[in-house]
């Protein structure tokens, strides 16, 4: 009767690991790609990292000191770089969403999670720093107007 006993547990043990076995690979998996897709934030981020609105403006305290190149973008290239950088972010926060969407395995569900709250916080300073460059360029053409800005 043990022996008939140990032998059903032991069954048993190896179903469920037969089971898990492809939750697990499925799990190792989405962790990976949501990794690579973490990286692929950080990269996106350190790309726009050095495009700062004030670098173009006439005010640029960073070509005085000599530390920085010249960024050769115009107001309107700038902003359309930033927004394209805002909008990759946004995309690679949707593609973990959506590639962990079937998927019931919390901790890929909680990677996946981070992910959309870190790209939404790089985009939030990408579009912060499109606020700036806004802010510079209608400065700009007021004071090409004759304009006072207005506070």
């Amino acid at each position: 009767m043990e022996a008939g006993l140990n032998d059903v547990v032991l069954i048993g043990a190896a179903i469920f690991f037969l089971l898990s076995v492809e939750v697990r690979y499925k799990s190792a998996r989405a962790l990976k790609a949501l990794h690579e897709l973490r990286s692929i934030a950080h990269v996106i981020d350190l790309h726009q990292l050095t495009k700062d609105p004030h670098r173009i403006s006439k005010t640029n305290i960073y070509s005085r000191t000599g530390k920085f190149p010249d960024l050769k973008m115009t107001h309107f290239e700038l902003r359309r770089y930033l927004n394209y950088c805002s909008e990759m972010l946004s995309l690679t926060g949707k593609v973990a969403a959506v590639y962990v969407q079937e998927f019931e395995d919390g901790v890929a569900m909680a990677s996946a999670s981070e992910l959309e709250i870190l790209t939404t916080g790089l985009s939030r300073k990408i579009w912060q720093k499109i606020s700036i460059l806004h802010t510079t360029e209608i400065d700009r053409n007021d004071q090409a107007r004759g304009e006072l800005p207005t506070v």
